[in-house]
């Protein structure tokens, strides 16, 4: 039987967070199975995080030269992956995404027209250059004029495999949101659900669908060689077989953590690492950037003309208090700002 800070703390581990790793980025990104990513530059906040000595530069280099792609997966929503992973995830998701699409405002440009005749179009005019939202909106509603632009030009990443481009979530430099047609897709297969229990586990089925956007997996668990464990209250767990379970008093150091992050939005039940409480907060919703104590979500935190902004919920101890300081100074280091820390 696990208990929440037991789930936390195994969370933590697979997460990178109680210990940084020495691992790379391109193998960091690849272990969490992707990150959250329609923030631009939320990936090298959250890799700071988790690796030791990470230079925003490395990850920078990755995403100019294709190694990680940024596209709608899971959840539809932007993930960075890399540009293997993407090539065997994107086809599971593929119907997802439909769905999503199916269910959305812009479900009109299914719904008034054959999707295959927009997947043609859009393919044809982005096989001449890659485009942004905005030209693609033109360009197809100047073909089918009696429809809704906005929304042949919004679906078209949820039925066309795409990728954000360069320069676009490249540290240290600005552009517009370029779509261009992704690489093939690849043949090889992936265990999904083991990859998500590796880096998020041990969960439930709910779980996994929550943080996939995937359905009817609980025929896909049955065929897998998984260890079956409880929580606290009786629910089902499902881990890989050496899935790591440290101590639930392993010490769990400071972390700031971008907006976003996978770690809050994997799982339906996300009190392993924040609280009903701050849960109502809107802090998820709203997409705020979170400081973590003692392994549990503890605040909000900003990086202004003035430095760092921490807003926390409840007061510290003074060695948290220490803690946060020294770990917020080296994320303004990181982040090449000026100002100091404080604390509110």
């Amino acid at each position: 039987m696990l208990t929440t800070r037991a789930l936390n703390r195994a969370t933590l581990h697979r997460q990178l967070l109680l210990e940084r790793s020495d691992i790379s980025a391109l193998a960091a990104v690849e272990h969490l199975v992707g990150m959250q990513a329609q923030e631009p530059f939320s990936p090298y906040f959250g890799l700071w995080s988790r690796l030791r000595d990470f230079k925003a530069g490395e990850l920078a280099d990755l995403v100019s030269s294709g190694a990680v792609l940024r596209s709608h997966l899971y959840r539809a929503t932007i993930h960075l992956v890399s540009a293997a992973d993407h090539g065997r995830i994107q086809p599971l998701v593929r119907s997802m995404l439909f769905r999503r699409l199916a269910s959305s405002p812009f479900k009109s440009a299914v719904t008034d027209l054959d999707p295959a005749e927009l997947v043609a179009a859009a393919t044809e005019v982005l096989a001449e250059k890659p485009r942004t939202r905005r030209e693609l909106c033109d360009l197809l509603g100047a073909r089918w004029p009696s429809l809704d632009a906005e929304s042949l030009g919004t679906a078209v990443p949820f039925l066309v495999s795409l990728v954000q481009l360069p320069p676009r979530a490249v540290w240290g430099q600005s552009g517009r949101a370029v779509w261009g047609l992704a690489p093939p897709s690849s043949e090889e297969p992936i265990d999904l659900v083991s990859r998500y229990l590796a880096a998020f586990g041990p969960a439930t089925v709910a779980d996994i669908q929550a943080w996939s956007g995937l359905t009817r997996l609980r025929a896909v668990v049955r065929d897998l060689d998984l260890r079956v464990l409880v929580d606290d209250t009786g629910r089902e767990l499902l881990d890989i077989p050496d899935g790591p379970l440290p101590d639930p008093d392993t010490p769990a150091p400071v972390r700031f953590l971008p907006e976003f992050d996978n770690l809050l939005l994997a799982h339906r039940d996300r009190t392993r690492v924040i609280s009903d409480e701050d849960y109502r907060r809107g802090i998820i919703i709203g997409g705020k950037p979170t400081l973590l104590v003692d392994g549990f979500v503890h605040g909000i935190w900003r990086i202004g003309e003035t430095g760092l902004d921490v807003e926390v919920f409840r007061p510290l101890t003074p060695a948290q208090r220490d803690d946060v300081l020294a770990e917020g100074a080296r994320l303004l280091e990181f982040a090449e700002a000026d100002g100091r820390v404080s604390i509110t």
